[in-house]
């Protein structure tokens, strides 16, 4: 599957993802996510924190020629780090911090809608710079719908009852992964389950692990 540039399938993927979260009942936002050790208030954080980045490089122009696209934007790791990260323990406690889930929907809304907007006025051709990178707008904007996807799965984890993610964007994101990963996922594998076992979310069964053959010792993948 080719993956044409444009904002098309980010807006549809973030939307969906932000529909989902502003569909919660305060309950929820206690439960665990599919991110380990992060409660879904921890993951919805971490959602306001990925929209100001959007915002953030989308207002980043670069001059300089591409140096990434959506494929080599992601750094891909065998094991994730130790202690989780710096940014990850900041998010967990900006998130208990929030105290009423309301607020922090409300935030997510705020932030989230801004940055599909922005992302939905952005001229796909144009490059933009992040993370000491420089790749175009379209590439840019591909390599988040692989990230909304894969959030998306997380939130609903332990929320069997609520909607995934758009079969597109599942659909986009697999391509997108089996580029990071040089090998492609047995045709067996629904899109979901390739993303979830290629990315250390669900671990394979007996089945699923001989028909990854050789790739089932190159996984999971920790993208960063």
């Amino acid at each position: 599957m080719d993956l044409p540039p444009g904002p098309d399938q980010f807006t549809r993927s973030w939307a969906a993802l932000r529909t989902a979260v502003d569909r919660l009942p305060d309950r929820d936002f206690a439960r665990p996510s599919g991110c380990a050790g992060w409660l879904v208030r921890d993951l919805v954080c971490h959602l306001v924190i990925d929209a100001q980045d959007v915002l953030i490089t989308l207002a980043t122009p670069a001059d300089a020629a591409a140096t990434a696209d959506a494929a080599s934007y992601w750094t891909a790791a065998d094991r994730p780090p130790a202690d989780g990260g710096p940014l990850d323990a900041l998010t967990v406690r900006l998130a208990a911090a929030y105290r009423d889930p309301g607020l922090l929907a409300f935030h997510l809304d705020d932030v989230g809608s801004a940055a599909g907007r922005a992302a939905a006025l952005a001229d796909p051709r144009t490059r933009v710079s992040t993370q000491r990178k420089v790749l175009t707008v379209a590439d840019y904007l591909t390599a988040y719908v692989l990230e909304w996807t894969l959030h998306h799965l997380d939130l609903i984890a332990h929320l069997p009852d609520r909607e995934g993610p758009p079969a597109q964007g599942l659909a986009r994101s697999r391509v997108l992964l089996e580029r990071i990963a040089g090998a492609r996922f047995p045709a067996s594998f629904e899109d979901a389950d390739a993303l979830l076992v290629g990315t250390g979310r669900r671990t394979p069964t007996a089945r699923e692990r001989a028909a990854l053959g050789d790739l089932a010792h190159r996984l999971p993948l920790t993208l960063s």
